[in-house]
């Protein structure tokens, strides 16, 4: 795989280098604003919209959907045009969708720009490639751990603001407010974050894009409204049939396509399938919290167990969740560089079950839901923390948006799975009081067993991950090496970068990577890093071979020429052991 670029240099971030990391997180911040921004006047939609509660409910599924779709189809994209670019487009629609929101109370056309924010979470996966196309490697963890817990940050941070908004003021303003964030995240965008050079190979794959697209669809519509058709009528198990020969079809067709839209050959590597995986049960686990504290919260204590608390002081004591997920990211940048993500999701699976188990018998008052927001959010934060690590070190860098995109998609699909499953338990368990369903505390402690369960199905998958490999201390790399890595460090289009990866695509630490001219001299050295990258300068335009080894692997030599710009070239060594 190689591509060339002219654009901007990825490392050539000058000075707002230092600001590139909160823009970012800024933008996912924003754009995860719009998953929690009508939770406030959800009760109220139908009578806002007037309409019926069953067709209120697509202001909200629209969003999902759409977000759905959007996040694997704009990480591939950007890879193939531009990271950068394709993450203004999708706050630009965002933008242009809150104010179609704002000027609106009729349902369709309200429908229709909740749908186009929803294409704003495409912004995660574009931000976090970003990140690993322009920043050190030593910097890389924290600001990919900030950025992929930005979800839970602006879901948790939007609650009480969009409850004091909807609380004080003509609920329309949410939108405007809304609009408002998204136009400031693009004008910081354009200031401060460059354009990546880092190009994928091929086209978009529009059929594939069709078929995935027509395919969650149909997968998440009935787990949506499958509480309103009910889980045995024909039209949810219609869609449910149709979603999965949908899918099939689109698997086998990008298995045969050359450049597909999902790399499903890589998406089967056990680093990616089961991060995949994890990444359900973290989101079904994320998302209980988010609905059963602010109900609980909001219950008259006249129900025996009901908190009393209004509207923003619910907000105020769950926000909590997602600023403990903030200040999250530098502790697991610390904890990874000294154990590795896998450890760190663990981990952080381990304190969620924790924060639920304990949840179980911490009801009862206002000051120990704000405890469970707390340890739940720290939780949460390590565990979305490790899950784009694990992911961009598994896969090249010319398919990080893809693949980070996918990520994000499966942790969108175990939040749809966690808001009908836990739906359904809480409509079940209700008590009917005067025509209205009052939820009980029986099911609210289901929800906290079942987010239990998810957790520990979650600490299955992360086991089965592949941990991480040992540096070899045989290698070492001289002061002229440090020197080359340095300056293409600095150049980024003057040579040779990429990744080293063992042949089942798992990345290769302090491999030997050299570049030998047609006089058979040698141009330049490295050392792999920690994640297989590695960057070669190159003196001249030409002809060169690429050669890498490894203690424990083959050695590997690829003839390459250089035009000139940045060549993004994986090398894959193959398995039998070499002395040292």
């Amino acid at each position: 795989m190689t591509h060339t670029t002219t654009d901007r240099p990825a490392g050539d971030t000058g000075r707002t280098g230092g600001a590139i990391v909160p823009v970012l997180a800024f933008a996912g911040i924003v754009v995860a604003v719009m998953q929690t921004l009508l939770v406030p006047v959800i009760k109220d939609l139908p009578q806002l919209l007037s309409t019926s509660p069953s067709n209120a409910t697509w202001v909200l599924t629209s969003t999902l959907l759409s977000g759905a779709v959007a996040t694997p189809i704009m990480g591939r994209l950007g890879d193939l045009y531009g990271k950068r670019r394709l993450l203004i487009t999708s706050l630009s629609v965002m933008v242009v969708g809150a104010l179609i929101s704002a000027l609106t109370s009729d349902l369709l056309t309200m429908i229709a720009g909740r749908t186009l924010q929803g294409f704003a979470m495409g912004a995660i996966p574009l931000g976090i490639g970003l990140m690993r196309d322009m920043l050190p490697r030593e910097k890389l963890p924290s600001a990919m751990a900030l950025m992929s817990s930005s979800i839970g940050v602006g879901g948790g941070l939007a609650l009480p603001l969009a409850a004091l908004i909807a609380q004080h003021s003509d609920w329309h303003s949410l939108f405007y407010g809304a609009a408002g964030l998204g136009a400031f995240a693009i004008a910081l965008t354009l200031l401060v974050v460059p354009e990546s050079r880092m190009r994928a190979e091929g086209t978009f794959d529009v059929l594939g894009a069709v078929g995935l697209s027509v395919g969650l669809v149909l997968f998440l519509l009935p787990i949506t409204k499958g509480s309103d058709w009910g889980w045995t009528s024909g039209t949810t198990l219609g869609l449910f049939a149709a979603s999965a020969v949908v899918l099939l079809l689109w698997g086998v067709l990008e298995l045969r396509i050359k450049a597909p839209l999902v790399d499903l050959r890589t998406t089967a590597r056990p680093a990616v399938l089961f991060t995949n995986l994890a990444s359900i049960m973290v989101g079904v686990s994320f998302y209980v919290v988010s609905l059963v504290l602010p109900q609980l919260l909001q219950l008259p204590t006249s129900t025996g167990y009901g908190l009393g608390q209004s509207m923003v002081m619910a907000g105020l004591i769950v926000a909590p969740l997602g600023l403990t997920m903030m200040f999250t990211a530098p502790v697991y940048a610390r904890l990874s560089a000294k154990y590795g993500p896998k450890v760190t999701l663990i981990l952080g699976l381990l304190i969620i079950a924790i924060g639920y188990g304990a949840g179980l018998g911490l009801m009862s008052a206002a000051w120990q839901s704000l405890v469970i927001a707390v340890v739940l959010g720290a939780g949460i934060g390590l565990a979305y923390s490790s899950l784009p690590a694990l992911i961009v070190g598994a896969v090249p860098a010319s398919e990080t948006g893809a693949a980070n995109g996918l990520n994000t998609l499966m942790r969108s699909i175990g939040t749809s799975v966690s808001s009908a499953v836990i739906g359904m338990v809480l409509a079940n368990t209700a008590n009917h009081v005067g025509g209205i369903a009052i939820p009980t505390m029986h099911g609210f402690r289901i929800s906290f067993l079942i987010a239990t369960g998810a957790v520990a199905v979650g600490l299955l998958l992360a086991l089965f991950l592949p941990g991480r490999r040992p540096a070899q201390p045989q290698l070492r790399a001289s002061s002229e090496e440090d020197a080359n890595l340095a300056r293409a460090n600095e150049v980024l289009g003057a040579g040779f970068r990429g990744r080293v990866l063992d042949t089942d695509g798992g990345p290769v630490a302090r491999a030997k990577v050299t570049l030998i001219d047609q006089r058979g001299r040698q141009a330049g050295a490295t050392l792999s890093a920690e994640d297989g990258s590695y960057a070669v300068a190159v003196p001249a335009q030409g002809a060169y071979v690429l050669a890498a080894r490894a203690v424990g692997h083959g050695p590997l030599a690829s003839s390459v020429t250089h035009g000139g710009g940045a060549v993004d070239m994986d090398l894959s060594l193959p398995g039998e052991s070499v002395s040292a």
